[in-house]
């Protein structure tokens, strides 16, 4: 079957030692055959991906970033856990074959798991690759299906009753946020004070407290090679948690660019989700919400905050590029996303007018 997210070279300052990997995962896999190749993917802006080929199997392979980094963000060795843990009752995410926090193997701890086939939506579709309107449509819904179907998880079902820290998630994920921020700014990005100040005061009630991905977009997502529309598995869980799933819909939707939106947020779209026959961000949440059974009178609160968190990510992401601390030369435009995203932010909360 065809593989259309295919991996490059593994770029300077992010190799790892071969040889001892290799070790370690013969002492698990004796079946495998010669000598590995390793390739990293293109994402990566979070934890390091990288595919890790032998002649007769293949293994993705997940790393924190070096340099410094938010703990809590990074954290493979959760990430396994939870996939672990949800995958009986959400088969959409894939094997784990083995973690350590040995890190005298590979310089951190890290994962290894199933590599899952298909393609992953990067800014584009893979080339070749097209969408009928109605495939496009069909997409968006599996797209939410699979986040309700995550959220409708029974979190003390599958042993995760303890991820989160219960009530308070919506202001702790304010507080949090605009602390990262501040923490990460640079002297060339916008300072978001005035946005930080309407998301505290504009905070709503929280709705429930479920499992959420809390960054559910489409570059996280394997569709299939044989039916685009599908989807194979769920990726990169390294932010999950227990908490108001309106806040995992706002966060996925900030990074949903649609056709009529401006040209500044054209600029930094990152998946196609500007495509013919493609959902907006209204009728996701109305099909959210009819299908969920919520009742809602506003989504502003929750897209603001979800651009606001998508900044912070960037300014993140920024500081460390800046610092050294990433290789990928893409990185090197992400400050100026933030400030785009500044005023995308303004722009949503004065056309909320509350």
């Amino acid at each position: 079957m065809l593989i259309a997210d295919r991996p490059g070279a593994v770029r300077p300052r992010e190799e790892f030692d071969l040889v001892r990997l290799d070790a370690f995962i013969k002492a698990i896999d004796p079946t495998l055959e010669g000598e590995p190749k390793s390739y990293q993917f293109s994402g990566g802006a979070s934890n390091l991906t990288y595919l890790v080929s032998y002649p007769n199997r293949d293994f993705i392979l997940r790393r924190p970033p070096f340099g410094r980094k938010a703990k809590s963000a990074h954290d493979v060795l959760r990430e396994a856990a939870l996939l672990q843990a949800i995958r009986p009752v959400f088969p959409y995410v894939p094997t784990i074959v083995a973690s350590s926090d040995d890190e005298t193997v590979i310089g951190g701890p890290f994962v290894v798991m199933e590599r899952l086939i298909g393609f992953i939506p990067r800014h584009d579709l893979p080339e070749g690759m097209s969408l009928s309107p109605d495939q496009a449509h069909t997409l968006c819904r599996n797209m939410t299906d699979r986040l309700i179907e995550l959220h409708a998880i029974d979190p003390q079902a599958v042993g995760l009753g303890g991820l989160g820290k219960g009530q308070g998630y919506v202001r702790r994920q304010i507080e949090g946020w605009s602390g990262r921020f501040r923490d990460a700014r640079t002297p060339d990005t916008a300072d978001f004070e005035a946005v930080m100040a309407w998301l505290v005061a504009s905070e709503p009630a929280e709705r429930a407290t479920r499992l959420i991905h809390n960054d559910y977009k489409m570059d996280n997502i394997v569709f299939s090679t044989s039916d685009p529309s599908s989807i194979v598995g769920v990726l990169d869980w390294e932010m999950a948690t227990l908490g108001d799933p309106l806040m995992d819909l706002g966060s996925s939707l900030a990074y949903w660019v649609q056709a009529d939106d401006d040209g500044e947020i054209q600029a930094i779209r990152r998946q196609p989700s500007h495509l013919p026959g493609m959902m907006s961000r209204d009728e996701i949440v109305d099909y959210y919400c009819r299908k969920t059974g919520l009742t809602l009178d506003r989504f502003d609160f929750y897209l603001i905050f979800g651009t606001f968190r998508l900044a912070v990510i960037a300014q993140q992401i920024y500081a460390r590029y800046c610092a050294g601390h990433a290789a990928n030369p893409d990185f090197a435009g992400f400050g100026h996303a933030v400030n785009i995203l500044e005023r995308r932010c303004l722009s949503l909360i004065d056309r909320a007018g509350f």
